[in-house]
C-alpha cells in the first residue's frame, strides 16, 4: 500500500525546542513547564529531569525515545501522578496534578496483575473501583468490552499464570483503558516481547487509540516503534540533567503500513535522522584509551588443533580463513516429549547449512521456530536428535571450550570481579600459559569491550550492558573455534544494543572467529552477518530462505542506513517474516 508522504527537513543543528501544535485558542491537555526532578541528598543527590518543557493537545500520539537511565520512567510517572517534581509544573488542562488519577491510566513494562485473579477480575478490580455507582451488570459489560477490545476474549476465565507476555501485557492494556482515561501511559510495554507479538500489539494500541480518540504518551528506545506508532518523535537527552532534544514530527500518512514504509522516502529520512541524532548524543564517551596498550602473549588454546607451547597468539589461524564446511550442519533434527508425556513435538526438521571458516552468520526467525534450539545443539548442550553437527572435522557430541557462547543474560557469578570471571575460562583453556600470559589475555579482551577501568568491578555491581561486555570478552577470551550468540542484546536498550554490536564487531574484525548469532531484530541480522538464515515457523522448522549480505566491512550502522542496497536487504527478510507469520 502506497504512503504519501510530506517532505519535511527537521534540521539536526537546531537548539532544542519543543513545539506546542495545538492551536493558540486551544488549551493543551497537557503542558510540563521547566520541571526539574532529582534523588538523593546532600553529596549523593543526583539531578534526574531538567528544565523538561512539553506540551500536548487532545487526541495526539507522542513517542519520547530514550535509552536507560535518561530518566524516562521518572518522566511518565510524574506525569501520572505518582511522584512529584522538585520545581516546574505539570498541569492537565490547565490544573496542577497532584497525584495519581483515572483520567490516566498507565501500562508499565511489567505485567503488574493479581495472579490468583482471571483475565477478567484482574481488569474488573479497576472498574469496580473507579465506576461504583454503576450497577453490577453495566460494570460487567464495560468490563467485558474492553477485555474482549485486545482479543482476549476467549482466555477471559484464565489466570496469568496461563498466557503469554503478549496476553499479560494485553490484560494491563484492557484494565488501564477500562477506566476511561483522557491519556494512557505507555512505559516501554512491548519491550520485552518479541518481534511479532510486538507488532501485533502495536497495531492493537494503534486501533483502539482511533477508536477511543484518547491521547497516548509512548516511552520507548525503539525508533521504529517511534515512527510507525506516533505524531511526533521527541529525544530524551540522557542524564543526569536530562532534557528533551528536538522535536521530529512524522508526516507519515495513516493506517501506516510496515512493508509500504520500506519503501517510503520520508520514512527512510526520518528513521536516519533520528537513529544519527541519538547516536550523537549517545557516543560522547569515546573509546578507552589502553584498548591497544595490551599485547596478547604468544600462546595457543588447548582446544586449537596443533596447539603448544611457542606458537603465536591465541587468534583463529587466520590463513585457513574460507575454508569450505568448517561447520557443517546436515539433516538437523531435535524431537521433545509433549507435556503430557503421550507423544512428542520435532520443533526442527531437517536444518542444513554449510559455513566457511570466518564466517558470520545470523538465524532470525519468530519466537518458537528453534533458533535458540539449533544454536543450543551445536553448543551441545541440547542433544541431537537426528542427523549431526561437524565443526573443524570433529562431530558435536557435547559441550566444549573450542565453542564460546554469549546468551541473553550472560552466566556469570556475581561475587566475582569481571577480571575473575573471565579468568575462570582462560585458566581451563591456557593452563600451559604463564599467570602473566593469562593476565594479559584476559586484560586485552576485556579492554577490547570497553572495560579497561572496570577489571575488578563485581559482577552483581554493574548494569546489564557492563556484564554482557564481560560476557563479549569471556567468550572471545576462549580464542573458540565457535563463537555463539543468542539473542545477546535482546534485554538492552538500544544505545547500549547499538554500542555492543559495535564492540562485538570491532574483536570479530580481530579475530575473524566463525561465528553464529540468534536474534529476532532485523537490523542487527543484517549488521553483523555475511549470511542471514531464516528459519520457517515450528513445529518441524528448517531454514526458508538464505540471504546473502554483501556490504564492505568494517560495518557501521551510520553508513549502513545509507547503503543503497540495506532497505532491499531488509525487505527481503520483512517480507518473509511477514509470510511466515500467515502460514498458521
Amino acid at each position: 500500500m502506497p504512503l504519501a508522504a510530506k517532505q519535511k527537513r527537521v534540521d539536526m543543528n537546531i537548539t532544542p525546542q519543543i513545539i506546542n501544535p495545538s492551536n493558540d485558542a486551544e488549551l493543551p491537555l497537557v503542558e510540563l513547564n521547566n520541571v526539574c526532578k532529582s534523588y538523593g541528598e546532600g553529596k549523593q543527590k543526583t539531578s534526574i529531569l531538567k528544565n523538561i518543557n512539553l506540551s500536548i493537545k487532545a487526541g495526539e500520539f507522542i513517542a519520547i525515545v530514550g535509552f536507560s537511565g535518561s530518566g524516562k520512567t521518572t518522566l511518565i510517572s510524574t506525569i501520572a501522578g505518582l511522584i512529584q517534581p522538585d520545581s516546574g509544573e505539570v498541569l492537565k488542562q490547565g490544573n496542577p496534578i497532584t497525584g495519581p488519577g483515572p483520567d490516566r491510566g498507565v501500562v508499565f513494562q511489567n505485567y503488574s496483575l493479581m495472579p490468583w485473579l482471571t483475565v477478567y477480575e484482574n481488569v474488573a478490580l479497576a472498574v469496580d473501583a473507579i465506576f461504583k455507582n454503576w450497577t453490577p451488570a453495566q460494570r460487567r459489560a464495560h468490563t467485558e468490552s474492553y477485555v474482549r477490545m485486545v482479543n482476549l476474549g476467549a482466555a477471559m476465565d484464565k489466570k496469568p499464570a496461563e498466557l503469554s507476555g503478549g496476553m499479560r501485557q494485553r490484560v494491563n492494556v484492557a484494565r488501564a483503558l477500562a477506566a476511561n482515561p483522557d491519556i494512557l501511559l505507555l512505559d516501554e510495554p512491548l519491550s520485552a516481547l518479541d518481534a511479532l507479538t510486538r507488532g501485533n500489539l502495536q497495531d492493537e494500541i494503534l486501533q483502539i487509540w482511533e477508536q477511543e480518540k484518547k491521547t497516548v504518551i509512548l516511552i520507548t528506545n525503539d525508533v521504529d516503534e517511534a515512527i510507525y506508532m506516533a505524531d511526533r518523535v521527541i529525544p530524551l537527552n540522557p542524564g543526569p540533567d536530562a532534557t528533551f532534544g528536538p522535536d521530529f514530527p512524522v508526516t507519515l500518512t495513516r493506517p501506516r503500513d510496515r512493508t509500504a514504509l520500506n519503501h517510503n522516502p520520508e520514512f527512510k529520512r526520518l528513521r536516519a535522522e533520528i537513529t544519527q541524532y541519538l547516536m550523537a548524543i549517545g557516543m560522547e564517551k569515546g573509546p578507552d584509551i589502553n584498548a591497544d596498550k595490551i599485547v596478547l602473549p604468544n600462546v595457543k588454546p588447548n582446544t586449537s588443533t596443533d596447539w603448544q607451547l611457542g606458537y603465536s597468539a591465541p587468534i583463529p589461524e587466520q590463513e585457513h580463513l574460507g575454508r569450505p564446511r568448517y561447520l557443517e550442519f546436515f539433516k538437523l533434527g531435535k524431537t521433545y516429549p509433549t507435556p503430557s508425556g503421550n507423544g512428542s513435538v520435532k520443533v526442527v526438521d531437517g536444518f542444513d547449512l554449510k559455513m566457511k571458516k570466518g564466517e558470520f552468520i545470523s538465524i532470525i526467525g519468530h519466537s518458537g521456530c528453534g533458533k535458540s534450539t539449533v544454536l543450543s545443539m551445536a553448543a551441545g548442550l541440547t542433544s541431537i536428535s537426528e542427523g549431526g553437527i561437524i565443526l573443524d572435522n570433529r562431530e558435536i557430541d557435547g559441550a566444549g571450550p573450542d565453542r564460546g557462547i554469549v546468551f541473553q543474560a550472560p552466566s556469570l557469578f556475581p561475587w566475582l570481579t569481571a577480571f575473575e570471571n573471565v579468568m575462570l575460562g582462560v585458566d581451563k583453556v591456557y593452563p600451559h600459559a604463564s599467570q602473566s600470559e593469562r593476565d594479559d589475555i584476559v586484560e586485552y579482551y576485556l579492554t577490547r569491550v570497553g572495560l579497561g577501568s572496570a577489571l575488578r568491578k563485581k559482577a552483581g555491581d554493574m548494569s546489564n550492558g557492563m556484564r554482557q561486555r564481560v560476557g563479549i570478552a569471556r567468550a572471545f577470551s576462549l580464542s573458540p573455534k565457535l563463537l555463539l550468540l543468542d539473542e545477546p542484546f535482546g534485554m538492552l536498550d538500544s544505545l547500549t544494543r547499538w554500542e555492543l554490536q559495535e564492540v562485538l564487531m570491532e574483536v570479530w574484525e580481530r579475530t575473524h572467529v566463525t561465528a553464529i548469532v540468534v536474534t529476532h531484530d532485523v537490523d542487527e541480522a543484517i549488521l553483523l552477518a555475511d549470511r542471514v538464515v531464516m528459519m520457517t515457523n515450528g513445529p518441524h522448522a528448517k531454514i526458508g530462505k538464505i540471504q546473502d549480505i554483501d556490504l564492505p566491512r568494517p560495518r557501521t550502522r551510520k553508513e549502513l542506513l545509507a547503503h543503497d542496497d540495506y532497505y532491499a536487504y531488509r525487505e527481503s527478510i520483512l517480507t518473509f517474516l511477514n509470510e511466515c507469520d500467515h502460514t498458521h
